[in-house]
Formats: structure tokens, C-alpha cells, sequence
């Protein structure tokens, strides 16, 4: 019994080893070009050492490290302000838990001071705690 070790030893001979390579050429234009984009995805910014306070939904932890103290506490206000914004209408729950503004300063410089966490988004760090021990 023999076994193939490789894909295109098994199409070696056939006409469909032939049309592979032209059968990848028209998928990639008919897909728009192998994953190219016509929308450039490069950010431009002024100046990539601002720290915080660029989005609230982009920042991350690195963003956190780079930032000063006056930053940092701005984007804790943010974040409170972003989660505890309305979040539905039923009674029971009206808007999204926070947390203690001190409470979130050490967490967040908790978690970012760790290299690992560098491209954790703030928000996400901000919320899953909040639902945890917010209030």
C-alpha cells in the first residue's frame, strides 16, 4: 500500500495538476486580487508616542505604558463613562456596571505592567472587571 506524501505528487500526470495554478490565478481575481485591498489599512497619526487617548476603543496596553499619570486618569473617565452608559431598557438593569475610578487605575496598571497584556484593549480589560466587582 502506498501513501502519498504530497498533493501535488498525487495530481502529477492529471490534467487537474495542470489547472491548478490557472484555477488559483481567476480565484484571486474574482476575489479581488489574493487578500489585496483597495482600502489601505496603514493608521496615520501624528504622533505615535501620544499614550492613551487617541479612542477609547483602540487604546491598549502599550498605549497605557506611553501615556503620563493626567492621561492615564482621563482615559479611566472615559472607560467608566463608555461602560456605564444605557444599556437596555428592561427595569432591572439601566446601565453597565463600573468601577471605582482608584479601583480601575490599579487594575489597569496592574494588568498592562505585565509584557504579555501590551496589546490588551483597555475597554475589554475595563468591563470584564467591572462585571465582576463593579457596581
Amino acid at each position: 500500500m502506498s501513501v502519498v506524501h504530497h498533493a501535488l505528487q498525487a495530481l502529477k500526470g492529471r490534467a487537474f495538476g495542470k489547472l491548478a495554478p490557472v484555477s488559483a490565478l481567476i480565484c484571486c481575481v474574482a476575489l479581488g486580487g489574493c487578500g489585496g485591498s483597495s482600502h489601505s489599512k496603514t493608521r496615520v497619526t501624528g504622533n505615535t508616542n501620544l499614550g492613551v487617548g487617541q479612542s477609547i476603543s483602540l487604546d491598549n496596553c502599550t498605549d497605557w505604558q506611553r501615556a503620563t499619570a493626567s492621561q492615564r486618569r482621563d482615559t479611566v473617565l472615559q472607560l467608566r463613562e463608555f461602560a456605564g452608559s444605557p444599556v437596555g431598557s428592561s427595569a432591572g438593569i439601566q446601565k453597565g456596571p463600573v468601577l471605582d475610578d482608584g479601583r480601575a487605575y490599579k487594575l489597569l496598571q496592574s494588568f498592562c505592567s505585565n509584557y504579555f497584556a501590551r496589546g490588551f484593549k483597555l475597554y475589554k480589560l475595563y468591563e470584564r472587571a467591572a462585571a465582576l466587582i463593579g457596581h
